[in-house]
């Protein structure tokens, strides 16, 4: 089952940080290690995407406060819905 996910557009305060983030994605890896997959793609705010090297990976225990949850709709609620059944088919295969 996938953990409560905030949607995109989130603003968020991650632990001993001093600028806030904007959630930008969900379910994102890196270059540097593939295989880790994070809840979290996010940029600064209110900046916004500067640049790829200001795109910050993080997971929800990372994260102190949220100030703004971001735009939900039937839309999302499908997609989170398609994310949970592909996670439950790849834990399947696994078994």
């Amino acid at each position: 089952m996938v953990k409560e996910l905030l949607p995109i557009g989130s603003i968020v305060l991650l632990k001993n940080a001093k600028k806030r983030m904007m959630i930008t994605g969900i379910r994102q890896s890196g270059k540097e290690n593939p295989e880790k997959e994070y809840d979290y793609v996010g940029v600064l705010y209110p900046e916004g995407h500067i640049g790829e090297a200001y795109n910050f990976l993080f997971d929800s225990a990372d994260i102190e406060k949220v100030f703004f949850r971001g735009f939900e709709d039937i839309e999302r609620q499908e997609f989170i819905h398609n994310l949970e059944e592909y996670y439950q088919k790849e834990a399947a295969k696994e078994e």
